[in-house]
């Protein structure tokens, strides 16, 4: 479960991303994030990974009070939490499946275990035939499976994706969405930003619109809501 209370982000220049923003995400939720470019999107969600912290207010993710985390106490909440970037962030060097192992390896899992559960969500991304190839030998929607792969390979009760499906072509992106539904079918929460309104009018999911760092709507089967 993810809370916030009255959250504040304010930087150095005084701009503030976020202004007194509170709320609600239940486990097993499927949220949209939208809103013009520069809202506040990208913070709401490096705020849940701990990438930022709160200028003021509180927020709670899984029980971990995230702004008042001490430092040693961070890589065990990001275990909890699986990340996916619209430009996927793959090492190049290194195969698709070295580059999912390498998140269970950060945590130290056993050998053996790291082999049977790569494989395992390579398969669930379909790419348990392509283990070997490096990034550059597969296309972006291949790409950004393996970074799927990469986010949920250790049970993350959790995943943020930001615009997982900007840099695709409609047919692929279709199949990341049901990638990702599949996967919160599964039981884990997803928080996906997009600007993809054709993916958020047609799954009329709950829908967050955050705009100038304000929630301006929170609707539970919403709408994009915005001209492209």
């Amino acid at each position: 479960m993810i809370e916030m209370q009255d959250i504040w982000k304010t930087y150095a220049n005084g701009s503030h991303a976020l202004r007194g923003v509170s709320v609600l995400i239940d486990r097993n939720e499927f949220v949209y994030l939208v809103g013009p470019s520069g809202a506040g999107k990208s913070t709401f969600m490096k705020l849940i990974y701990r990438e930022e912290v709160p200028t003021k207010g509180q927020i709670s993710v899984n029980g971990f009070n995230i702004g008042k985390l001490k430092p040693r106490k961070i890589p065990y909440v990001r275990r909890n939490i699986g990340v996916i970037f619209q430009d996927y962030r793959l090492l190049p060097k290194l195969s698709a499946y070295e580059n999912v192992a390498f998140a269970m390896e950060v945590i130290e899992a056993p050998r053996r275990l790291i082999r049977k559960r790569t494989m395992e969500v390579l398969e669930l991304v379909g790419l348990r035939d392509k283990h070997a190839s490096l990034p550059a030998q597969l296309s972006g929607g291949e790409q950004q499976r393996v970074a799927i792969a990469r986010a949920i390979v250790n049970n993350p009760a959790v995943i943020v994706a930001d615009e997982p499906t900007g840099n695709l072509d409609p047919d692929t992106s279709w199949g990341i969405m049901h990638l990702l539904e599949e996967i919160n079918f599964r039981g884990t929460t997803i928080i996906m930003a997009t600007h993809n309104r054709e993916i958020v009018n047609r799954q009329r999911k709950r829908v967050i619109a955050i705009e100038e760092g304000l929630i301006a709507r929170d609707e539970a089967r919403g709408e994009y809501g915005y001209e492209i």
